[in-house]
């Protein structure tokens, strides 16, 4: 299954498919087998980079679809 990133109103990003996701070293975080993860966007999550749900009323984004402006070259 191609990743996809969705982008929750309110929330976090959660990416489903086949992925894996390293620190800044290139260490891998050990998912056991997940699929499906969400990372924080709040930055309130004891959790991070993932997503604990601590940003239930503390975080406020509507997310709707846009084209970015051309990659500058």
């Amino acid at each position: 299954m191609k990743t996809k990133i969705t982008v929750n109103n309110n929330g976090s990003l959660k990416v489903e498919g086949d992925f894996y996701v390293v620190d800044p070293q290139g260490n891998e975080y050990n998912l056991q087998g997940r699929e499906v993860v969400s990372f924080c966007r709040c930055g309130l999550s004891k959790n991070k980079p993932f997503c604990d749900g601590s940003h239930k009323g503390h975080f406020e984004h509507d997310a709707v679809a846009f084209e970015l402006p051309p990659r500058k070259v």
